[in-house]
């Protein structure tokens, strides 16, 4: 079943290699809230900051999407 979970994968590619909402809000200049709702799914980054996201973390875009 798809459920919001499944939208973004943010948290689970962070934890994959080390790294913490914090820092990734460090990285992109954003608040740590904004980054913790990506990491909660309450709201979704733009696909941009999607591919920004994919770029810190040395990863294909697409695999924090699930479509």
């Amino acid at each position: 079943t798809m459920d919001n979970k499944d939208l973004n994968r943010i948290k689970v590619m962070l934890a994959e290699k080390k790294k913490t909402s914090k820092w990734l809000a460090e990285q992109l200049g954003k608040d740590p809230a904004t980054v913790s709702r990506w990491c909660t799914n309450v709201s979704q980054p733009s696909l941009d900051m999607i591919i920004k996201i994919a770029d810190l973390l040395e990863i294909d875009y697409t695999e924090l999407v699930r479509r």
